[in-house]
């Protein structure tokens, strides 16, 4: 990274960091469109989402060129729009999957690039903004910044208030994030009814069993649980994990279709997925993992439930192509299943999960 030499910079222009807005002291050598007020603030953009945009940004803050007929000019201003969808939609993902990896610092730089993409494509109080305000004031919570993450909830509700038309899925967000800023105020009466509405909204737009409403229950279940009433979470866990069981069951048994058709035809292996973005896939590691390890405190009075969630487990990460995962989670059924004495018929469908894996050990994908 290079420092700005004040005399350089243009009569009246003023640069800005990419991070915080302060007056910028340096710039990105890479793509020398992109400054900072220093190495610090630097260090977290590229880490967090700068180094995998960087070349992107560069005809998108440059002076167009001329062009001899207006007809180029709209064509090139078209392109240039698809480029800012596709890097709202890019950084979004990015944001999402460090906040379910817990990884709140790394979010903010992420999640700020998708919502100056939104405000360049869409305006300043467009509710296309509101997704990007959620990701600010959740990665605020995580790093326990209350104060500002109402401020971005603010923000976002207002934006809200004032569209006209605001989707089912933005209102189930915008609930869901209220609801975890009163879980960390430790007020669970109001976490409680923003919850229900994400649930409500949530299953307005997907569906009540759909994995994007599988949030709302789970992080309903979290308050009861930490208020003792178990027999209420336990209810809401055992539906999170049946959601994301079926979900993937069907994810697989497509793509085993899909995958005996391929070896018939060609010879070879057809490549599993899971069909869910990065975020998604985070979401859902993290989701059943949490639900695992509860599930596994009371393992001695209700294995049956460990080992179905432990089985979902299994089934994410065989679809997600991770074969060590998905052996170990098979595996930690199967000694379970054996040391609770549950039926032979148990353990044989577990030994199937396990069989699985030596199939792909044994026929790598070609």
């Amino acid at each position: 990274m290079d420092i700005i030499y004040p005399l350089a910079v243009p009569k009246g222009r003023r640069l800005c960091c990419e991070v915080c807005e302060a007056p910028a002291e340096r710039v990105c050598t890479a793509c020398t469109v992109t400054y900072y007020c220093g190495v610090v603030h630097q260090r977290a953009d590229w880490s967090s989402i700068h180094e995998k945009i960087c070349q992107l940004l560069i005809p998108l803050r440059t002076s167009m060129p001329f062009y001899n007929s207006e007809e180029e000019r709209r064509h090139q201003l078209q392109q240039l729009q698809q480029r800012q969808k596709h890097l709202i939609e890019f950084c979004y993902t990015v944001a999402q999957k460090y906040l379910f990896e817990g990884k709140h610092e790394a979010a903010v730089p992420a999640a700020l690039h998708s919502l100056r993409f939104r405000m360049n494509v869409h305006g300043l109080s467009s509710v296309e903004l509101v997704p990007a305000y959620l990701l600010l004031a959740e990665a605020s919570l995580g790093l326990g910044q209350i104060v500002q993450a109402e401020e971005y909830l603010s923000q976002a509700q207002w934006t809200v208030l004032k569209s006209t038309e605001c989707p089912y899925a933005t209102h189930s967000l915008l609930h869901r994030n209220l609801g975890l800023l009163y879980i960390a105020k430790e007020n669970y009466e109001e976490a409680r009814y923003h919850l229900a509405n994400d649930i409500y909204f949530a299953s307005c737009a997907f569906g009540t069993e759909n994995i994007r409403t599988s949030g709302g229950y789970f992080h309903l279940a979290n308050i009861f649980h930490g208020l003792k009433k178990l027999d209420l979470a336990d209810t809401l866990y055992t539906k999170v994990s049946e959601i994301w069981s079926k979900y993937l069951s069907d994810r697989y048994q497509v793509l085993s279709q899909a995958r005996i058709q391929q070896i018939d035809l060609l010879g070879k292996r057809f490549e599993t997925d899971t069909g869910l973005d990065e975020a998604q896939e985070a979401e859902a590691i993290q989701i059943l993992t949490s639900i695992w390890n509860i599930r596994e405190s009371t393992s001695n009075t209700a294995p049956q439930k460990t080992i179905f969630v432990l089985k979902t487990l299994f089934m994410l990460y065989y679809l997600m192509m991770n074969s060590s995962k998905a052996q170990e989670y098979a595996m930690r059924a199967f000694n379970l299943a054996k040391e609770q004495h549950l039926s032979v018929h148990e353990q044989n469908t577990i030994e199937e999960l396990l069989s699985l894996i030596s199939a792909e050990e044994a026929h790598p994908i070609t």
